[in-house]
């Protein structure tokens, strides 16, 4: 059975054969996808057997079973509102193997939401080292389309999110969080594919100014040594580059006369920078000279001239920022490597220079047990998918394993992991574009129900429904009614931000002053949920907008959609849209904008955990 590419203890850069272990991690490639099948089954094996007396398992009558037609028989497809009773029971002090034999070390905290609050993804020590593969995975890959990655530096933007504690004194964090703060990344062996700009002391800083302005500053001196550029999601990354047009005067001073702008107050941040920091007038001069420019373009490819390609994740609700990328690096590649998310790690992109649009990933098979359930379509739209809340048992059985997916098909990806979950719809939708060996290669389409989203923030319509319900009772003293609304997330700001149209029936003689409709986008804010709430107070969202509209506007909308085709019958105003020539149409009717006026409140951790403090 294939195994992991052995790490060897600690190596030395004089003892590092990049050559060798590439081709070991390539091999290692080949083998776990020609036997995915049998990596698969044994993968469920273990999880099963290793498990075979946790309360989970035993309450469904698994029965120490580990084979995969009984598990598929007897054991549900859930969701996460299933296991929440056991979710909570955990987070509160229960420490017996309730979902997995072995303890749980943490929470990860998921961008996807559960009323509002964030889910809690159980997770155990050994996962770290999973993680870690993956990641191992990478720049072999990228070497093989790039060669001489390993001669210089990679400037990547990573940040830390605050943590929270459960009741039973669990941590709660991102699981980024997690892994930044693990040995697994602080204490990583020698390896010049992750040799960063910033020291880790800049990455780990939790105050989110400090750490950009030093991960900045120590990109910039490093500059010529930086082939490669990224951060996690492009809205992060586009951020970046933002800030350095805001702080380039404060930057450039630093680099001119070595000293260290007084606002980065954190002694270790300031001893790390300080290694690095040199009076360099020389560079300073070069740097605002180019920031100073009147245009931006390129501005990636003049500041760091030896960049290859922007490492950032541009596929799902990320594609909306390829054109602003595009501009600022020149055209560079825009390269997603992997694919991944709180429930586990799932896979890799073995055609990383691929255009954006084409991105696949190849799922890697001993990460977890994957299934994966067939989707359909309502008449071929692409708002369309038939994703059922619950299953009956002929769809349960209806779940396919990895190697048994169909090029061209849909699927919601169902994953069983080594931490405790068990047949847990992740809501992800993929198509299959292609097979490597035997291990099918994904396209990523939509994270169900997501109707809105800028950063790591997902609203669906239900969520928006009932904010903007909530709002609008601000509007009855003026007896004014909202009679039709939809959304859009505007990117075209930095960043990004919610919009809003809507369209009111006025009776009432007096005018709706501003403030009211400000109170009105307060109270959606304050209604949403706490990953959106969280990204407005860190500055990853901002403000967001209620645009009114004239009346009429939303007839002159159906009229443009029956024109391309929409049946009046079936035609329901979409509660978002994308679509420019709509996003337009909206926009030439607008007769007031505004904006809310503070962010929403937002705290660490679960509403009811703070009640408890």
């Amino acid at each position: 059975m294939p195994e992991a590419p052995k790490e060897p203890q600690k190596p030395t850069e004089c003892e590092y054969d990049v050559a060798e272990k590439n081709k070991k991690t390539l091999q290692f490639i080949e083998d776990v996808t020609a036997n995915a099948d049998q990596v698969q089954k044994r993968v469920l094996a273990e999880i099963l057997s290793r498990n075979a007396h946790v309360e989970y398992l035993k309450r469904n009558g698994l029965n120490g079973h580990t084979d995969r037609e009984t598990f598929k028989k007897i054991m549900p497809v859930i969701t996460y509102e299933d296991i929440q009773p056991d979710i909570t029971r955990i987070a509160n002090g229960d420490k017996s193997p309730i979902l997995c034999s072995q303890p749980i070390s943490e929470f990860l905290t998921s961008s996807g939401t559960s009323g509002g609050e964030r889910k809690l993804m159980p997770t155990i020590e050994e996962e770290l080292g999973r993680r870690s593969l993956l990641y191992s995975l990478l720049m072999p890959v990228m070497s093989q389309c790039v060669p001489g990655l390993d001669k210089g530096k990679g400037m990547y933007f990573l940040f830390i999110k605050s943590e929270a504690k459960t009741p039973g004194g669990l941590v709660a964090r991102p699981v980024l969080t997690s892994y930044y703060k693990s040995n697994h990344f602080k204490n990583r062996p020698y390896d010049p594919y992750t040799n960063y700009t910033s020291p880790n002391e800049t990455i780990l800083c939790l105050d989110s100014y400090q750490s950009m302005y030093s991960q900045m500053l120590c990109g910039l001196c490093q500059n010529k040594e930086v082939l490669r550029v990224g951060a996690v999601f492009a809205s992060g990354f586009i951020r970046a580059i933002r800030f350095l047009e805001k702080h380039s005067t404060h930057l450039c001073k630093d680099i001119r006369t070595g000293t260290l702008n007084p606002q980065i107050t954190d002694p270790s941040v300031r001893e790390a920078v300080m290694k690095i920091l040199k009076p360099d007038p020389k560079l300073a001069d070069f740097i605002e000279t180019e920031c100073s420019r009147e245009s931006w373009q390129g501005i990636i490819t003049r500041l760091w001239p030896n960049t290859k390609y922007v490492d950032v994740i541009v596929t799902g609700t990320m594609s909306q920022y390829i054109p602003t990328l595009d501009y600022y690096s020149n055209g560079l590649p825009l390269v997603c490597t992997m694919y991944a998310s709180s429930e586990c790690y799932f896979g890799v992109n073995l055609n990383p220079l691929c255009r954006p649009s084409e991105v696949s990933y190849t799922l890697i098979p001993n990460m977890a047990y994957f299934e994966f359930l067939p989707i359909q379509r309502n008449n071929g739209g692409i708002n369309s998918i038939s994703m059922p809340k619950s299953l009956n048992e002929k769809e349960q059985q209806e779940l396919v394993d990895l190697v048994d997916v169909k090029v061209g098909q849909e699927y919601e990806l169902v994953v069983t992991t080594y931490a405790g979950l068990y047949r847990y719809r992740v809501g992800d939708v993929l198509h299959v574009a292609g097979f490597k060996n035997n291990a099918p290669k994904f396209n990523f389409v939509c994270r169900k129900n997501v109707v809105l989203s800028i950063d790591s923030d997902k609203t669906d319509e239900v969520e928006l429904q009932n904010a903007v319900k909530n709002a609008v009772t601000h509007l009855m003293p003026f007896d004014a009614h909202l009679t039709e609304y939809t959304s859009y997330a505007d990117t075209t700001t930095i960043p990004g931000h919610y919009v809003l149209y809507w369209e009111l029936n006025v009776n009432g003689s007096t005018p709706i002053p501003p403030s009211v409709f400000e109170d009105c986008c307060l109270a959606i804010e304050e209604s949403l949920n706490t990953v959106y709430r969280q990204n407005r107070v860190c500055e990853s969202i901002g403000p967001l907008e209620i645009k009114i509209v004239e009346a009429g506007t939303f007839d002159k909308l159906m009229d443009y959609a029956i024109s391309l085709g929409a049946s009046i019958n079936q035609y329901k105003t979409p509660r978002c849209v994308k679509f420019a020539p709509i996003v337009e149409l909206l926009n030439s009717r607008v007769v007031s904008s505004n904006f809310s006026p503070k962010c929403p409140k937002w705290t660490p951790g679960h509403k009811q955990w703070n009640n408890m403090n």
